[in-house]
């Protein structure tokens, strides 16, 4: 018998990151964006938690002997 296990976890990083004086709320949102679609900020990242989500099963039927045509 055959199983596919899938296993959905939610991972929480954390960077600490150096932002400049004087940006506004959405100055600093759009800072913190820019940096990570460029992937400046990934090199920064640490996994900070894994939480569970959920698992699931799925059964594979196999066959055991060929058919006959």
């Amino acid at each position: 018998m055959r199983v596919i296990v899938t296993v959905v976890e939610k991972i929480t990083s954390e960077a600490h990151i150096n932002i400049p004086d004087g940006l506004n709320q959405s100055a600093i949102k759009q800072h913190i964006v820019d940096r990570y679609k460029t992937g400046e900020m990934s090199t920064d990242m640490n996994i900070f938690q894994v939480d569970f989500e959920s698992i699931s099963a799925r059964i594979v039927q196999e066959n055991s002997s060929p058919k006959s045509a």
